[in-house]
């Protein structure tokens, strides 16, 4: 089953190279989507793929070197993220 998520990371995940990180990451598993950094310090990801892929995929960003940056995550099902997205984009 494909799935579409979004993610919202909340703490001290801007100026760490959090977005870059999640970028990286995101070469291992079969998913697409983005990553951007929002006005109000927070982090939005989007991502898309099989179930399996992208659970693993968020559980290797908050079980990873950046587990200690997050204070809090919001998740809920991708409203933006477009059938078509092809890769793994950092937005700006």
């Amino acid at each position: 089953m494909i799935v579409a998520r979004q993610i919202f990371y909340q703490g001290h995940v801007q100026g760490v190279g959090f977005r870059y990180t999640v970028k990286r990451l995101a070469t291992g598993y079969e998913v697409t989507g983005w990553v951007r950094n929002l006005p109000d310090g927070r982090v939005e990801l989007q991502v898309r793929g099989a179930e399996k892929e992208v659970n693993e995929f968020l559980d290797a960003i908050a079980g990873g070197q950046l587990r200690p940056h997050i204070q809090q995550q919001l998740a809920g099902d991708a409203v933006a993220l477009e059938e078509n997205t092809m890769g793994f984009e950092i937005r700006h």
